[in-house]
């Protein structure tokens, strides 16, 4: 599979990209920059520049991949995010039709999960203060896509409440919209695991426009 990721050489997507060339796919990591980053040597790894606020930029990318994977991350200048980050979401969508690349996976957050007093976690009365504007923005792309894409074969994926760099193990839960503890109450997965969560649903296509979560 050819594979456009955006945003690849982020905590996230670094892991995304390398867990994707580990099962034999060809990936195009794109940034701001064209710069591969920590990203390992790989004979099928490409790097590109890539504004993905031009859906024409997007556009000539996307054209030739069987899906793309947006691992981009909200501004963190102390501007609201909201309306930069829906207005290049808005674009690459745009860019996505242009070049008729229909399989689309979104990195998101876990704000929008819903907890178990039936409201976002976003909404509780102990989200940390600094990871508003961020998960506020992303909770908006879900939104977006649920209520405005019908013509792209999206999945949105929020990590648990808690990821970070750390081991691949393969073993986790799956979700829908809901957020998911383990034993012990904690919510919680590795970008690692995280990833090999995506590359999973990239290669199975088993959440066909609708949202999925990953914890241990």
């Amino acid at each position: 599979m050819k594979i456009l990721l955006i945003g690849a050489t982020g905590m996230v997507g670094s892991r995304i990209a390398a867990e994707a060339l580990t099962r034999g796919h060809e990936v195009t990591a794109a940034t701001r920059s064209g710069g591969s980053g920590t990203l390992a040597e790989n004979t099928a790894l490409t790097t590109v520049a890539l504004d993905a606020s031009d859906s024409a930029q997007v556009a000539k990318s996307a054209a030739g991949h069987d899906a793309v994977v947006s691992a981009i991350s909200p501004p963190r200048d102390g501007s609201d995010p909201t309306a930069s980050l829906l207005a290049t979401y808005r674009s690459l969508i745009e860019g996505l039709r242009t070049a008729d690349v229909g399989r689309f996976l979104i990195v998101g957050g876990a704000g929008s999960l819903v907890t178990p007093s039936g409201v976002d976690r976003l909404d509780t009365p102990d989200f940390p203060d600094i990871y508003k504007p961020e998960s506020s923005a992303l909770r908006e792309v879900l939104r977006l896509v649920r209520g405005e894409v019908t013509d792209l074969d999206w999945t949105f994926v929020s990590p648990a409440d808690e990821i970070g760099p750390g081991e691949r193990t393969g073993v986790f839960q799956l979700g829908g919209d809901h957020m998911l503890y383990a034993a012990d109450g904690s919510s919680a997965i590795s970008a690692e695991d995280f990833a090999v969560a995506l590359v999973d649903e990239l290669e199975k296509g088993d959440a066909i426009r609708r949202r999925i979560t990953v914890a241990y």
